[in-house]
């Protein structure tokens, strides 16, 4: 005979109250109201309308919270913006601007402590350059160890970075590569860290730096090119997890390694994704809606409960979502 703790691994636990968080399908007793119970979801997810930026655009870097975010450098190629911009969960405020424009660059931070590194430049050469935001205007940094297009999470102070598409010399002419490297950043240097397992470029990063999550993007010369592979860090070592329901890249993300939000991505082509999906520590789920206007190449921050999408190459590039995650209601499970 199946039991609960053949499939799940444990015991129903017994317990005085209710635990908080809860996940879903989360089953315990409370032995004060002498009731088992069940933690399931009574609302999908959902992204409603925010306020517009300021300057639409896309390949944008994005960091903060869905009432404390901040929107930086970004545009259309060939042409990067500098703006930066600061939002309080209703609308936009224009602030200092970035040293040098570039688009399809790596950032991680807070709206009071971001950084920014690497990139494309206009008109297309690559970069190596970091910049620091301390709340009010950008600094120029330590250079990154290589050129290109990369992504990070965490702090300004302490974040995983990865390597994405690289070029010796920054010419996108030259011979590109996809070396799955990573570097940790301190606020000053980057140190070089363990390799990630499959080469990429344009995934979605969430989490902190001893502690993230990469997913999806692209990577050229394999069998899907656009990838659903999802990949954790735990400070020392990259682990290859189940991958997202729908292949993309250019896709954003939110959130926690144990509790992340991908959302919006393309097909390296016409096609657009809305798709948003949940991360459990363990496996995907799609949830039954998405982003209002389907788009890549957009800006992410917040959690997974309370999460912001703003900017991407689709009209209005100015446009922001603001998400709010499912809600989990503790059901009684009658056994007459």
């Amino acid at each position: 005979m199946t039991t609960y703790k053949g499939i799940n691994g444990f015991a129903v636990q017994s317990v005085a109250s209710d635990p908080s968080p809860l996940d879903e399908g989360q089953i315990w007793y409370n032995n004060a109201t002498y009731a088992f119970k069940l933690a399931s979801v009574t609302t999908a997810g959902t992204f409603a309308s925010g306020g517009n930026m300021n300057t639409g655009r896309e390949s944008l870097g994005g960091t903060g919270t869905q009432t404390a975010a901040l929107a930086f450098a970004g545009g259309t190629v060939p042409t990067y913006n500098t703006e930066t911009e600061s939002y309080n969960g209703s609308s936009w405020t224009s602030l200092n601007p970035v040293n040098t424009g570039r688009g399809i660059f790596g950032s991680a931070g807070t709206q009071g402590a971001s950084f920014m590194f690497g990139g494309q430049l206009p008109p297309t050469n690559q970069s190596q350059a970091t910049e620091n935001w301390n709340g009010t205007s950008w600094s120029n940094g330590n250079n990154y160890p290589v050129f290109g297009y990369h992504r990070a999470t965490g702090t300004q102070t302490a974040a995983i970075t990865i390597i994405g598409q690289t070029s010796p010399d920054g010419n996108p002419g030259s011979p590109q590569v996809f070396p799955a490297g990573a570097n940790t950043y301190n606020g000053t240097s980057y140190t070089s860290s363990a390799s990630y397992n499959t080469g990429r470029r344009f995934g979605g990063m969430a989490g902190i730096q001893t502690a993230a999550l990469l997913f999806g993007g692209q990577a050229p010369g394999s069998s899907p090119d656009i990838s659903a592979a999802t990949e954790s860090w735990n400070g020392t070592s990259w682990t290859t997890l189940s991958n997202l329901n729908q292949n993309r890249t250019g896709l954003a993300g939110a959130g926690l390694q144990t509790a992340a939000l991908a959302f919006g991505g393309n097909n390296d082509g016409p096609t657009q994704y809305s798709n948003t999906e949940l991360w459990n520590g363990t496996s995907w789920t799609a949830n039954p809606t998405g982003l209002a206007t389907a788009r890549s190449f957009l800006a992410g921050a917040g959690t997974q409960t309370a999460g912001i999408a703003f900017g991407g190459n689709v009209s209005p590039k100015a446009q922001t979502e603001e998400w709010t995650g499912q809600a989990i209601q503790v059901r009684t499970i009658t056994t007459s």
